[in-house]
């Protein structure tokens, strides 16, 4: 008996010193407890989906300078032009061919127009045509690649069969065909418009592949047995759960127009004087590199920047989209 009330003694102890506070001065109730715990728990923050895809990408220093340099460049083709006393339709006769001076701070081209306001404007125009036709490419091939994935059978054969056919169409020389016929300074809009034509279709296909795994989801299926139409299916399930593979190959579509834009300027098939752009720039100044090197240097320093910085920008993305990143982190 004797043994039996000491260890009852011994417990009550033991209950009171867990109920008292690390003081030992008074006991601690169940809703302080409660409190404590709530309290200790709202020092934990879920994270969300973009702010973890925002961190992650700001952990890459090469991505925040490919970022950076972008905006300058962005920046640079809608207000430099104010910076400049010359316009890119502006010549000057009396310094023809004319090296960097401070006049003329990029110098001249043979025709006396200022390097400086040509590649103003040769920039905005070529982020004007890749930036539009990324963003149309884009949107086509979304609606288009999800749509032949989604509907089965024979839509499904026959969306492939009008796919593999326009592969196989060349584009290139019809871009240059439908530029050629553009008139009043509209060959910008007419190019854009090309490039989005004949650029979407290797995308689609892409994506296509991507659906398939989608399209036998639950919630899909759910979606259909409710009578949910196929068009909102498509715009609010399919093309959203591929919004990581949409952005990144925005991203990147943008430098894909600007030098597919840049080939044909260059070659003489897209812009046109007295419009310029970073290709007509280019193929300026090929014919005069060893009389006036300035013409062609520039030019191709801002399209190397240009595209080296989209490029940063595209793979600190893949790094803050992938699941398997070395950034760490889970979105909740």
């Amino acid at each position: 008996m004797m043994n039996d009330n000491e260890n009852m003694v011994s417990d009550a102890v033991a209950q009171d010193m867990e109920l008292t506070d690390p003081q030992g001065s008074e006991p601690q109730s169940a809703d302080a407890k409660n409190a404590q715990e709530a309290s200790s728990n709202d020092d934990f923050h879920r994270t969300g989906r973009m702010q973890l895809y925002v961190r992650r990408f700001m952990r890459r220093p090469s991505a925040v300078v490919g970022l950076v340099v972008l905006i300058l460049l962005i920046l640079l083709a809608i207000f430099g032009s104010k910076f400049s006393q010359w316009s890119y339709d502006e010549p000057d006769f009396a310094a023809l061919a004319s090296p960097p001076s401070a006049q003329h701070w990029l110098g001249t081209t043979v025709g006396g127009s200022d390097m400086y306001a040509m590649i103003i404007r040769g920039l905005g125009r070529s982020l004007t045509i890749g930036i539009f036709s990324s963003i149309g490419t884009t949107i086509i091939a979304a609606l288009v690649g999800t749509a032949v994935a989604f509907f089965e059978g024979w839509f499904e054969k026959v969306g492939m069969w009008l796919l593999d056919m326009l592969l196989v169409v060349p584009s290139f020389l019809l871009i240059a065909l439908i530029v050629g016929m553009a008139a009043g300074g509209s060959d910008w809009l007419w190019l854009a418009i090309g490039l989005t034509a004949f650029g979407w279709v290797g995308y689609a296909r892409t994506l296509r592949t991507l659906t398939l795994s989608l399209r036998d989801r639950e919630y899909i299926r759910a979606a259909k047995f409710m009578g949910v139409p196929s068009f909102t299916i498509i715009v609010r399930h399919l093309v959203p759960n591929l919004g990581s593979v949409l952005v990144i190959n925005t991203v990147l579509g943008v430098i894909g127009a600007v030098n597919s834009e840049t080939s044909l300027s260059f070659l003489g098939l897209g812009i046109k004087a007295p419009d310029t752009s970073l290709g007509t720039l280019l193929n300026a100044g090929q014919s005069v590199v060893q009389t006036s090197p300035w013409v062609l240097v520039f030019p191709s320093v801002v399209l190397i920047v240009l595209t080296f910085s989209v490029q940063l920008i595209g793979d600190g993305l893949r790094d803050a989209i992938d699941p398997y990143s070395r950034s760490g982190g889970k979105a909740e």
